[in-house]
């Protein structure tokens, strides 16, 4: 479902992939390449989310108040993402939470179900995990900084191939 709040339209660029069964409210901007997967929320109605091209949130993720993704970042499956800034070819993980005003750097790593507390600034190249999360080490040419290209081409297919079983188009 895409639909505006208080005169706020969504933005989503021709070449992004939102599943029909994302919601996408109010402020949002969805730039080219980008992805947003199978019941996603993005609640743009208490301040812009923007996703940069080739960013992709994946699967049940919640991403609200003033958010920016940046190019080619990744959130992972059922994570949640408020008030916070992902940077370039950043990851969340699988079901971690990031929350108000914190950072997570360029090629930055929060570890799957951890907890990024507020102002907390994941420095780029590093992985952060845990409850609350912290430092872990350094990561170079992880495998997961590329995930976004992998989404991208993947996003594609879907735009290409996906037929709506009801008949109506996407």
């Amino acid at each position: 479902m895409i639909r505006s709040f208080e005169g706020q339209e969504p933005e989503i660029h021709e070449d992004a992939y939102v599943d029909p069964s994302a919601v996408v409210i109010g402020a949002v901007t969805v730039e080219a390449d980008a992805s947003v997967w199978p019941n996603v929320t993005l609640r743009g109605d208490h301040g812009r989310i923007r996703l940069a091209e080739g960013a992709n949130v994946q699967d049940n993720a919640v991403v609200h108040e003033g958010v920016e993704i940046g190019p080619y970042a990744t959130v992972g499956h059922t994570a949640i993402v408020h008030a916070a800034e992902v940077r370039e070819r950043a990851l969340v993980g699988m079901g971690a939470t990031v929350l108000d005003r914190s950072v997570v750097g360029e090629r930055a790593m929060v570890g799957a179900n951890s907890l990024l507390t507020e102002d907390t600034e994941v420095e780029a190249n590093a992985l952060y995990a845990g409850v609350p999360a912290e430092f872990i080490t350094e990561v170079e040419d992880s495998r997961w900084a590329s995930a976004g290209d992998r989404y991208v081409e993947l996003s594609r297919r879907h735009l290409e191939r996906s037929v709506r079983l009801d008949g109506r188009d996407r």
